[in-house]
């Protein structure tokens, strides 16, 4: 026999909408009448139903995703998953479903969030990436709508989780330097991504505080897929005069200049050092075993997941941005046990 509201009701001795505002977590309700609904809701083993909470409080109890472009990314790239798997874990234990939407192209992506939000089917919108003049940033913006975004957007005051991406590209560059490399290069990810420009920053801080030069042909950009790691090694060892160690973007595009450079007969760290980011799982398992920068990508997830329900609960957030510390990880790929520099 199924359970429904009015059960739940009569045995608590109070109205069926009592019950639906204690599932909401309605604020005018008295801790003592919902603590005797909550263990009532439990007795019987009531399970609300969606529509009908919404129905009370006005919301769908879920929330918008929007995923990345291209395609290729989020299923090479462990960031996303990982990402993806905070966020998810966050929202269920909330009561939240997530609903995730993707387009092919720019113009895609913001009218498949244009559907969602006029459509009222989400609560919230979480980007994953933040990137230059997003139009699906400035048309949340317009239409004043609950929303997140995993990094930053230049110096406007919006919702949003982060890493301090310019000191960890510091650190993670400081640390070659004191391994003895003056030569060091960069591979960068698109330059219309925020992360992009906050790492190259970092980058070139550290080369000018330590007075060291920095070359353009050192500085090389591309996608976060591994292709786009074979091809900046492939550019990088042709130069007449080639870095010796590089700070890279990701971990799946330095996987990529490990392959290039085991096709070619160079060893790591001996011929080229290399530190990337992100510290995923077969960053420990390579060959060498990569040094990499631990961003905290489940917790970014899980606290872009919080902070929106918080934000959709109590409409004014205390606080807009939300710092995720990074922790460099070094391993056999930046340490030079023999230096066959030239």
């Amino acid at each position: 026999m199924t359970v429904t509201i009015k059960d739940v009701a009569k045995k608590a001795g109070v109205s069926p909408s009592t019950v639906s505002r204690v599932l909401s977590n309605h604020p005018r309700i008295s801790k003592e009448t919902s603590q005797k609904v909550k263990e009532i809701v439990e007795e019987l083993g009531y399970h609300s139903n969606i529509m009908a909470r919404g129905l009370i409080s006005n919301k769908t109890y879920t929330l918008g995703m929007v995923l990345p472009r291209p395609a290729e990314e989020l299923f090479q790239n462990h960031f996303f998953s990982e990402s993806i798997r905070g966020i998810t874990t966050q929202a269920s234990r909330q009561g939240y479903d997530v609903l995730m939407t993707a387009g092919s192209s720019e113009q895609d992506e913001v009218e498949a969030v244009t559907r969602l939000v006029r459509g009222r089917r989400v609560d919230g919108i979480i980007l994953l990436q933040s990137r230059k003049n997003d139009p699906i940033i400035s048309f949340l913006q317009k239409e004043a709508f609950p929303f997140i975004l995993i990094g930053h957007y230049g110096n406007e005051e919006i919702l949003c989780v982060d890493n301090d991406n310019e000191q960890a590209s510091y650190d993670a560059t400081v640390h070659l330097i004191s391994q003895g490399h003056e030569r060091i290069g960069f591979v960068s990810g698109p330059t219309n991504l925020t992360v992009s420009d906050d790492r190259l920053k970092g980058y070139k801080k550290a080369l000018s505080e330590h007075g060291l030069r920095m070359e353009p042909d050192w500085i090389v950009e591309g996608e976060f897929l591994q292709e786009s790691g074979y091809r900046a090694m492939a550019f990088f060892m042709n130069l007449p005069e080639r870095p010796t160690a590089l700070v890279v973007i990701d971990d799946i595009v330095t996987f990529g200049i490990l392959r290039g450079l085991t096709e070619l007969g160079y060893k790591v760290p001996d011929d080229l050092s290399l530190v990337s980011f992100n510290n995923i799982a077969l960053s420990e398992l390579s060959s060498p075993p990569l040094s990499s920068v631990d961003i905290g990508i489940y917790q970014l997830g899980y606290m872009a997941s919080q902070l929106l329900i918080r934000h959709i609960d109590e409409d004014k957030p205390q606080q807009l941005r939300t710092i995720v510390p990074h922790k460099l990880i070094v391993r056999e790929s930046s340490v030079n046990l023999k230096r066959n520099w030239s």
